[in-house]
């Protein structure tokens, strides 16, 4: 119960200053909606087009046949390899760990075949703005080209359990 009685016709017509902000507010949809299509094709941070359907397992064998042909030591327990540049590198994402650390030449154009093994997971690599997700039963390729020197973080910036905070790996840009 209200302590006065609504006035019958509550609603007031619509002000200049109203009218001003809903049609700022409609262009800037309308202008933000014909931008996604332009930064599709011109923003190059796109997911890649080459994908394919793979069970876990097969992913994890195939990435364990790359470490054991490429290893060339370790990091904390956690196996170091250097890929041959315009070659496959494989990354596994599984239980707040990604694996192994890659070490790539600056200027070479490798291929990066990365999926996950059990949770969906997110790729960011730190510094550059390079972010990615990742999700079991696909092997997503992504082509890069390392421009500069020195050691770059993998996070997941996808929520995957207990352990998320602890997910980071390493590639290494000689």
């Amino acid at each position: 119960m209200s302590i006065s009685v609504p006035e019958t016709y509550w609603w007031k017509p619509v002000d200049r200053e109203e009218k001003i902000w809903v049609t700022v507010a409609l262009i800037w949809c309308i202008f933000i909606t014909l931008m996604m299509p332009y930064w599709h094709f011109t923003g190059k941070q796109n997911p890649p087009w080459e994908t394919y359907k793979i069970k876990p397992e097969q992913f994890e064998k195939l990435a364990a046949d790359f470490i054991a042909k490429h290893k060339v030591g370790e990091d904390n327990g956690i196996p170091v390899v250097e890929p041959p540049p315009g070659g496959d590198a494989f990354l596994v994402a599984s239980t707040w760990k990604f694996e192994p650390v890659l070490k790539l030449q600056k200027g070479q154009t490798y291929r990066l075949h990365v999926s996950s093994l059990d949770y969906q997971h997110g790729l960011s690599i730190f510094p550059i703005n390079m972010n990615f997700m990742i999700l079991p039963d696909y092997d997503y390729v992504l082509t890069i080209t390392p421009t500069e020197s020195g050691d770059y973080r993998i996070m997941c910036n996808e929520f995957c359990g207990i352990g998320h905070h602890n997910m980071v790996g390493k590639i290494t840009v000689t």
